[in-house]
């Protein structure tokens, strides 16, 4: 195992410093080389251009730039970028929408150490990988077309979606996702719009019915 990922460049996105310091080790130890270290979208598409790392490790869930949006302006700019999702979040639609938009894999950080540099590896080989946990799920939602309703939101309209849902102000999401009161006023008018709903309550009713929040 110690040798499964020699010759492999990492660079890891995670918000979280103890998660990166755990990450890093595990990669290591497997033989790979981190490169760099990144905790927003942002400083993640700046490294990016300067490492070109073999395999982006990218968490979904950050302040300013969320994981979508970075996997999306990645992908515009490298299409050829390789990109492993590791996320907290085990509802089929967050990996249907990563590999939509052009994650190589995705991997939730519930998942053994063993797991982990499994996934590496493959990415590192260009070959997609999708945590055995959430595979059948994945195929059948993919067989089936939208895997539900947020589907039709674009990202940062789902992202706004899932906060709102949640049971935050719109004030609350302005501050957390960096954007003004009436942009998120804006999205939310066109949310509603796609979703066929009328308020915050029914918003939050269509993401437990599919998976994206715990009652």
């Amino acid at each position: 195992m110690k040798q499964s990922l020699a010759g492999l460049s990492i660079l890891l996105v995670d918000d979280h410093a103890l998660v990166r310091m755990g990450l890093r080790t595990l990669l290591e130890s497997a033989g790979a080389q981190v490169l760099g270290e990144a905790d927003n979208g942002e400083e993640a598409l700046r490294l990016y251009e300067e490492t070109r790392p073999d395999v982006l490790i990218l968490d979904l869930y950050m302040p300013g730039m969320g994981g979508f949006a970075t996997l999306e302006r990645l992908r515009a700019r490298h299409p050829a970028a390789r990109v492993l999702i590791l996320s907290a979040h085990h509802e089929v639609a967050m990996p249907v929408r990563a590999l939509r938009i052009g994650a190589l894999g995705y991997l939730c950080k519930r998942s053994a150490p063993q797991e982990f540099v499994k996934a590496v590896r493959q990415i590192g080989n260009n070959q997609r990988y999708l945590d055995p946990q959430l595979a059948q799920q994945v195929a059948l939602a993919q067989l089936g077309g939208a895997a539900d309703p947020s589907e039709a939101l674009t990202d940062k309209e789902f992202a706004i979606f899932l906060q709102l849902a949640q049971g935050h102000s719109v004030n609350e999401v302005a501050e957390e996702l960096h954007l003004s009161p009436s942009t998120v006023g804006t999205h939310l008018y066109h949310i509603k719009q796609k979703l066929n709903v009328q308020n915050a309550a029914e918003l939050a009713l269509i993401a437990v019915r599919c998976g994206l929040i715990d009652v």
